[in-house]
């Protein structure tokens, strides 16, 4: 069987699949299902500073290839993270775990991802920086490269580990803002986040979601996630964590050849529940129908086509 070990930021992956945060809980709901350490890891649930009930409902909407969530980050907060949830993580997950870190001011961020840090399970700290800055306008973090670097910037010097930036795909320039969490300190990039997306009720007339958009995701968004990530890769020297519409063993090995270290599952754990494991099951067999040795080897390999 072909070797299917990565290493992501200087920690060594049995495999590159991991339940993208939002999609798998703290990880113990889905421990009841199947053992859960035939993970790479996971990145849990995100959490900000403070306790959050989230969006009104409803907020989940069906599409074509996909869905539009506006959950709106509930999570009961960093404290009771790392009081309750980190605890009752240790006794069915025995990795380093991701921490998914979200916050509407840089002091939010660099307050959480401090406290987090200091978790022994904690492995990566994976910033969204995806959400609203609340001090400059509402405008997303991730849509401009200043904003991005200043979240990393505190984030980093307030930490130890691994600082992965998560960004959003409803910018003109992802490498810019790429490039900025890099120079910025980052030591890791993971895209693509939702697409802004929403539905209308033709009965009533009326936003199917009741903050009118959401996070499109799913198999539909894929061709995008892998041109971001493949743009991303070329573009940094730091490792790339693909995520979008990934659903098969076949997915990740093509984000892989785009330039991913590492691949995040996410909508479909919810259409299916066992994915991540099938997918791990199913890698050996992918591997060598086309004579892939080791995943390792192929991380970046369209790159390398490229500039021969």
């Amino acid at each position: 069987m072909g070797s299917m070990n990565v290493t992501l930021c200087g920690i060594e992956l049995d495999n590159p699949v991991i339940p993208a945060s939002g999609t798998f809980g703290y990880g113990y709901e889905f421990a009841e299902l199947y053992d859960i350490n035939c993970l790479g890891t996971f990145s849990f649930k995100g959490t900000t500073r403070e306790p959050r009930f989230g969006n009104p409902t409803p907020r989940i909407a069906e599409c074509t290839s996909g869905m539009i969530n506006a959950v709106g980050l509930q999570n009961p907060g960093v404290e009771r993270v790392i009081s309750e949830e980190l605890p009752r993580l240790s006794q069915t997950f025995h990795k380093p775990v991701m921490a998914n870190v979200s916050g509407f001011s840089v002091e939010d961020y660099a307050y959480t991802c401090q406290r987090l840090d200091k978790q022994e399970q904690v492995g990566w700290l994976e910033v969204n920086i995806s959400c609203p800055n609340v001090h400059g306008g509402g405008m997303s973090f991730g849509t401009d490269p200043a904003a991005a670097a200043s979240v990393i910037r505190a984030v980093k010097a307030v930490t130890t580990k691994p600082v992965i930036a998560k960004l959003s795909p409803n910018v003109t320039n992802i490498t810019a803002i790429a490039k900025a969490c890099e120079e910025a300190g980052a030591d890791g990039i993971s895209l693509i986040n939702t697409l802004l997306g929403m539905r209308i009720d033709l009965k009533t007339k009326k936003p199917v979601i009741a903050n009118t958009m959401g996070g499109f995701s799913g198999p539909a968004i894929f061709p995008v996630a892998l041109r971001m990530v493949y743009q991303t890769a070329r573009a940094v020297t730091i490792p790339v964590i693909g995520i979008g519409g990934v659903s098969t063993a076949e997915d990740v090995i093509e984000m892989m050849l785009a330039g991913a270290t590492a691949v995040e599952v996410g909508a479909a754990n919810l259409v299916n529940p066992f994915v991540c494991r099938d997918i791990i099951r199913d890698l050996p067999n992918v591997m060598e129908r086309y004579q892939i040795h080791a995943l390792r080897d192929i991380i970046g390999g369209t790159i390398a086509w490229e500039k021969m």
